[in-house]
């Protein structure tokens, strides 16, 4: 059988991106109104990317980012939290929000003809009463939500593993804080952090879709132009990652979970594109080494690697889940397949084939203005520059295999740090 070439163009996107137009603003306290407006899209999405997280974080107030996003939907002097919750149900809008290391977002999808309401509400929330009743009511919440993530095994292992692996640079912080610093934290210090952070130069109001900008700048303007300002800078100390080996044995756990680490590249190294590649190449959950090597042979349930590029520090991580018996071997086998990456470089087909992969992802999520929305408002605050899909997509698919190759050479994957987290009948270290 005969295979035709497959075009790497992208017509497709080279045609959306005609579709699109950025838009920028920035008031006169410092807020970042930024849209992507799409002649195409049948719905609009907007919201508020606050530049702050858990990185930003004192082990006094660790998970006060991620708490304090439940507490804005609690409501403020105009809006109780029923009043938020109904009025996003009858705008019809899909809407949430997240809390990373980095940030924290605030997001909804509406409509069009809604976009005002949405966007009005979703300015609501940046302005929470933070009454003590609620915090009292949202602190069992949290508690309850930190036990249930412990017992989920494949989420737990990240969360004990990456302050070892950042060796106490902040990019190791807990999202959701520990027991004792959620028991432990006040009202009074949530407000505290909340004045420091939640600075309108330290936000980004986000817009995807089909929208009248003359019409946002100025609800924007008018919503949020008298918002006070202050400073609001994040630290960055230079992280240096930690490598070997370390775990934590649990006997009520059936399967080991390993989490794996190793150095890699911030987002604003271009060279995070091949870095994304070359993880895609890997560790990919489907068709690459460590898929062929594991999983399709059966010695492990899942096994996958990727690069995470965060403002100024990246990493590889992966993650392995394996039966106790096959543990060690598996481990072992990770970690070979990832050093025989140097003596047995990427191939131009594999390179080629995980761009595509990439590529195809970028676009899919991109499709609707909710799922574009992210990437849109993530970029311009991390970076302070608009990226098209199509750019990006350009920029992964241009990606050079010799910097691929370079990346191997500085050989990251011998500093790499493994973390085990399951039954004591494999050798974990503690």
């Amino acid at each position: 059988m005969t295979r035709a070439p497959v075009d790497d163009a992208t017509p497709l996107a080279g045609e959306v991106a005609q579709r699109l137009r950025f838009d920028k603003a920035v008031l006169d306290n410092g807020l970042a109104v930024i849209g992507e407006h799409n002649a195409g899209a049948a719905s609009v999405a907007a919201g508020f990317f606050v530049h702050t997280g858990a990185r930003d974080e004192t082990p006094e107030v660790a998970g006060v980012s991620h708490f304090l996003e439940h507490m804005v939907f609690k409501g403020n002097e105009r809006y109780t939290a029923e009043d938020i919750n109904r009025t996003f149900d009858e705008l019809g809008a899909q809407y949430n929000a997240f809390t990373s290391e980095e940030r924290t977002v605030y997001y909804g999808a509406v409509l069009p003809e809604r976009l005002p309401q949405l966007i009005d509400l979703l300015a609501e929330l940046m302005r929470p009463a933070l009454r003590q009743e609620d915090f009292d009511v949202e602190k069992k919440v949290i508690l309850e939500e930190i036990a249930m993530y412990e017992d989920r095994p494949h989420f737990h292992v990240f969360d004990i593993s990456a302050p070892l692996f950042w060796s106490g640079h902040p990019l190791g912080n807990s999202v959701l804080g520990t027991k004792d610093s959620i028991g432990a934290l006040t009202r009074e210090q949530m407000l505290e952090y909340f004045r420091r952070r939640y600075s309108p130069q330290n936000l980004v109001l986000a817009v995807s879709g089909r929208y009248d900008w003359d019409a946002v700048l100025e609800q924007a303007e008018r919503i949020a132009g008298a918002w006070p300002t202050f400073e609001a800078p994040r630290e960055r100390p230079e992280a240096e990652t930690a490598a070997g080996r370390d775990g934590v044995v649990d006997p009520k756990l059936n399967r080991v979970h390993v989490a794996y680490y190793a150095p890699g590249i911030a987002m604003t190294d271009p060279r995070r594109y091949a870095a994304a590649v070359l993880g895609n190449v890997l560790g990919d959950s489907s068709g690459s080494r460590l898929y062929w090597e594991l999983v399709d042979k059966g010695l492990a349930d899942n096994a996958s690697l990727g690069h995470e590029a965060n403002e100024d520090q990246g990493a590889f991580v992966g993650y392995v889940s394996v039966a106790p018996e096959r543990a060690e071997d598996v481990i072992a086998r990770y970690q070979e397949v990832l050093a025989r990456a140097q003596a047995e470089p990427p191939t131009p087909e594999e390179w080629r084939r995980a761009q595509r992969k990439l590529a195809t992802g970028l676009t899919l999520r991109a499709e609707t203005p909710l799922g574009r929305l992210t990437s849109l408002g993530a970029t311009y605050q991390s970076l302070g520059v608009y990226q098209s899909v199509a750019e990006v997509v350009d920029r992964v698919m241009n990606a050079q295999l010799e910097t691929g190759l370079e990346l191997l050479a500085a050989r990251p994957f011998d500093a790499s740090f493994v973390f085990t987290l399951g039954p004591g009948s494999h050798e974990a270290p503690r």
